[in-house]
C-alpha cells in the first residue's frame, strides 16, 4: 500500500505571540515543520509528504524542505484560511495510487516515528480511521454560555487525541467532500469522518506527540529535544 502524509502548516500560531508562522518557529535551532517532516520520513512508512504552507512562505518552505536528506517525496502547496481548508487542498493534490492518508500537525513536531508507524499499521490492519490518544489526567467540566458547570464527564472514557490521524483515502475524501459549509469547522479530520458515521479507532498515543501552542510548549519541546540529543536519539 502507498501512504501519504498531509501536513497543514499554514496557521499563524497567534497564541505563540507575534512573529513568523508557527510551523517555522524554531526548536533547537530547527523549524517545527522540519522536525515534523523528519519524523514522518524516519517512520519509513511514508511514501509522499504534502505540506500546506503559509501563502506568503511557499517558496521559503520549498527551499527549506528541499535541503532535507529523506527517502520520501515532498511536495509543497499554498494552504488555506483554516486547517480544514489546508487539508482539503493537500488531499486534492494527491496522485492516484495513494491508499492510506495521514494528517499530521506540524505543531506536533516531536511525535516519535514509532507512533506514526503504529497509526499506519492500524489502518493497514483494517480500521478505516485511526487516531492516537492519551488518557485524560485532569477532571473536565462542561459549562454553559455563562460559564456555569452543567456536567462532569467520566474521564475514564475520555482521550486527548493527537496526530497523525490515519485514514483509508476514500473515507477521508468522502468526509471532506461532504462538508456542510454552514456547519462548524472541524478541529480535526477524525471529527469530519465521525459526521459521516465512520467508526474512529483509538490507539495509544505518546507524551512527546504534544502540540506546540503556547510559549511554555516551546520550553517543553526544547527539553525533549535536548534529552533526545543527549541519548543520540534524534531524527
Amino acid at each position: 500500500m502507498t501512504t501519504a502524509a498531509l501536513v497543514p502548516a499554514a496557521g499563524k500560531g497567534e497564541r505563540l505571540g507575534a512573529g513568523t508562522p508557527k510551523a517555522l518557529r524554531e526548536v533547537g535551532g530547527i523549524p517545527l515543520l522540519v522536525h515534523a517532516v523528519r519524523g514522518l520520513a524516519a517512520s519509513r512508512v511514508i511514501d509522499l509528504i504534502v505540506v500546506a504552507a503559509p501563502v506568503d512562505f511557499v517558496d521559503d518552505v520549498r527551499a527549506l524542505l528541499g535541503e532535507l536528506d529523506v527517502t520520501c517525496d515532498i511536495e509543497v502547496l499554498a494552504g488555506g484560511e483554516s486547517r480544514q481548508e489546508s487539508v482539503a487542498r493537500a488531499l486534492i493534490a494527491l496522485p492516484a495510487g495513494v491508499d492510506i492518508v495521514l494528517v499530521h500537525d506540524a505543531a506536533r513536531a516531536l511525535t516519535p516515528p514509532e507512533l506514526i508507524a503504529s497509526v499506519v499499521a492500524a489502518v493497514t490492519a483494517g480500521h478505516a480511521a485511526v487516531v492516537p490518544g492519551l488518557a485524560v489526567a485532569d477532571t473536565l467540566k462542561q459549562v454553559d454560555a455563562a460559564a456555569n458547570v452543567i456536567a462532569t464527564p467520566d474521564r475514564a472514557s475520555l482521550r486527548a487525541v493527537q496526530t497523525p490521524q490515519g485514514f483509508v483515502r476514500s473515507v477521508l475524501q468522502a468526509a471532506h467532500a461532504g462538508v456542510d459549509p454552514s456547519a462548524p469547522i472541524a478541529t480535526d479530520d477524525a471529527g469530519l469522518v465521525e459526521r459521516e458515521g465512520v467508526t474512529v479507532h483509538v490507539i495509544p498515543g505518546h507524551e512527546e506527540a504534544f502540540k506546540v501552542t503556547r510559549p511554555i510548549d516551546l520550553i517543553l519541546a526544547e527539553a525533549v529535544l535536548a534529552k533526545r540529543r543527549a541519548s543520540g536519539n534524534v531524527s
